[in-house]
């Protein structure tokens, strides 16, 4: 933190809201580091227009509070560590709904589906099947992850100081650390294609691509919304892996979607296009991030 303080007329215009918008959302960054400047802002609201309002909705809150946190509100103890539960709590909130929900356990019921059907099933096709369908799973995560859609409380985290950017990073990044070892363990687990099939890609092959179109419906988020980004490049993808498979002759599925794969997974000439594409995201993601400070429109 550097030793810039806000000039008093500045807190003042940012306490009864007077100050422009881009002023302000610079300062709302400042007092996230800020605690001398985050008490000034406060006493000012406190001193100003909305001071009694807030002193009577505070004296309600607490009056219809349980006793027990009223006492913890009215008397904190001085140095008190703050409880690993609480912790933990806003650590699973900032990750995202796709973590705290149901994702994660599809994500898990996918994985072992594909082992389920490679060994009970004794069906060769698992193992292709499940690395198509691994670089589109984070994106669905992020879907999943940000928007009013999927997020009661979309607008209030993406309009406060630290949501934009940062908040979708976070939850991209809670998605990618979920589906990542699933998958790719999931996929050591199945057996390798027969002698009658070509060889398939990597395990691994797959994280490099999955992480490239993560990056790319980020990117597509500025400009179309994180929904539509997401359909758009989980979409594409699918359709790039399934048109050849549906213009091809005779070929089998599961022999057509193992070369397909090892076309767009296996080979330094393909990992090095995805690897180029996820440098190219990540740098459009930083030359754009003032475009993500008011995503509760997405």
């Amino acid at each position: 933190m550097t030793g810039w303080h806000a000039p008093d007329d500045l807190v003042t215009r940012y306490a009864d809201g007077s100050l422009a918008e881009t002023d302000a959302w610079s300062l709302d960054k400042h007092l996230e580091r800020c605690g001398r400047c985050a008490a000034r802002v406060s006493h000012a609201v406190r001193a100003g227009a909305a001071g009694p309002s807030l002193a009577a909705v505070r004296a309600g809150v607490l009056a219809a509070a349980p006793a027990p946190a009223r006492a913890r509100r009215t008397a904190p103890t001085p140095g008190a560590p703050r409880a690993l539960g609480g912790r933990f709590t806003r650590i699973l909130w900032a990750a995202g709904p796709a973590v705290r929900g149901t994702w994660a356990g599809s994500v898990v019921l996918v994985a072992l589906g594909a082992v389920a059907l490679a060994y009970g099933g004794g069906w060769a096709g698992a193992r292709p099947l499940l690395l198509a369908l691994a670089p589109v799973v984070p994106v669905a995560g992020v879907a999943l992850s940000y928007g009013r859609h999927s997020d009661p409380l979309h607008e209030i985290a993406a309009s406060a100081p630290g949501g934009g950017l940062r908040l979708l990073l976070t939850r991209t990044a809670a998605v990618l650390a979920v589906s990542a070892p699933s998958l790719t363990l999931a996929g050591l687990l199945l057996p390798s294609p027969g002698p009658r099939l070509p060889a398939g890609p990597a395990t691994a092959g797959w994280l490099l691509p999955g992480l490239a179109l993560t990056l790319a419906s980020l990117v597509l988020s500025g400009y179309l919304g994180c929904r539509t980004a997401t359909a758009v490049v989980g979409g594409g993808w699918l359709l790039a892996v399934s048109a050849p498979l549906l213009l091809s002759g005779g070929t089998g599925l599961t022999a057509g979607l193992t070369e397909q794969l090892s076309l767009y997974f296996t080979g330094a000439p393909s990992q090095g296009g995805w690897a180029a594409a996820t440098v190219l995201c990540a740098l459009l993601l930083a030359a754009r991030r003032t475009a993500y400070d008011r995503l509760e429109t997405m």
